[in-house]
């Protein structure tokens, strides 16, 4: 069995591979889970260079997001079978409700992460896979996919049909965004920097593609698309660089769903009185979601046949998982990078 660890930060020199005999076996309420596919986030990129808001633990297995078939069972076991297809929760203990510190821990930063051949799940800590998703599609599912379902549906006002979505730039959050808005039954707008990916946006389902780069001051140009009402709900992705025009951007009574709050160019989160008093706007913290949350977004995803964007799938070897970091890295993916374990 392959396993591959954080042996440190700082590079990807840290992530070395372990080939061990055997497979986890199950605790009484576990399951033993055959990997088959295994994305990447964001988050990935901080944990590995020491910079991510979790200490990581000593040698821990990487990856939060991950889908395979269970091979074991636990006496206790009663919410999956040996042969279901799973993915891992990115909260485990955080199963409904409101998240509270006692559930922060994750997996492929204090708790073993899905980049393995084989991993042990408690059965709580695990979700049905979507039927019609390959290996890979599921795969991409417990961060990012959760994460836009969340900013989409969790608030006091989820997004109703007729509505306006604004959704920033092409990474998998905001690409899942605009698929579960159209779902919905909104109209969406988007934001991206190159032609290419705007009419690939448009193929996802957005109704409007703004140029952030040839129009800087894109908030203009959403409340013009809008008629001069603006976005009903921003899935503000940007964070300190773009919350600014973001609340431009939103309706009179306009919910922001913010997903980032962290820049490496920017100490602090800054919005203007002048901004703030043109939007009396909600502005709603979203920490990806709970296991609740992902089931339902499951229900919709199956219901309405939605495919999880995936850019480009590596392989398993030492030196495949390195390019897909290096790849990651690069910004350069229109939806989700995977590997591929088996």
């Amino acid at each position: 069995m392959r396993t591959y660890h954080l042996e440190t930060l700082g590079s990807l020199d840290g992530i070395v591979a372990r080939d061990t005999a055997r497979h986890p076996e199950p605790g009484p309420r576990d399951l033993v889970v055959r990997m088959r596919a295994a994305s990447l986030n964001r988050r990935d990129l901080l944990i590995l260079n020491g910079s991510y808001p979790l200490k990581a633990v000593a040698d821990v297995v990487p990856l939060s997001d991950g889908a395979g078939e269970v091979v074991a069972v636990g006496d206790e076991v009663t919410r999956f079978s040996v042969g279901d297809r799973v993915t891992s929760t990115y909260f485990p203990r955080w199963l409904g409700g409101r998240i509270t510190p006692a559930l922060i821990d994750q997996p492929g930063v204090t708790l073993p992460g899905m980049l393995a051949e084989y991993v042990r799940l408690d059965q709580d800590a695990a979700v049905a896979v979507p039927g019609h998703l390959t290996w890979e599609e599921a795969a991409c599912l417990p961060c990012a996919g959760v994460t836009a379902w969340n900013a989409v549906t969790g608030g006091a006002e989820p997004v109703l049909p007729g509505e306006t979505v604004l959704t920033l730039g092409t990474g998998a959050l905001a690409l899942f965004a605009v698929s579960f808005a159209k779902a919905l039954g909104a109209e969406v707008v988007a934001t991206t920097s190159a032609p290419a990916k705007a009419e690939r946006l448009k193929a996802l389902g957005a109704d409007h593609v703004v140029n952030y780069v040839e129009n800087p001051g894109w908030w203009r140009d959403v409340r013009e698309l809008t008629g001069g009402r603006g976005a009903d709900l921003v899935v503000e992705t940007g964070g300190p660089e773009t919350v600014e025009q973001s609340v431009r951007a939103a309706a009179l009574y306009g919910r922001i769903a913010l997903i980032a709050a962290n820049s490496p160019h920017r100490t602090s989160m800054e919005i203007s009185t002048d901004a703030l008093g043109s939007a009396l706007v909600t502005l709603r913290r979203i920490f990806v979601g709970s296991r609740a949350h992902f089931e339902r977004m499951n229900r919709a995803i199956t219901l309405h046949a939605v495919r999880p964007p995936v850019d480009r799938v590596f392989g398993f070897g030492h030196d495949e998982v390195r390019k897909a970091y290096t790849y990651y890295a690069t910004g350069a993916a229109f939806g989700k990078v995977v590997i591929r374990i088996a």
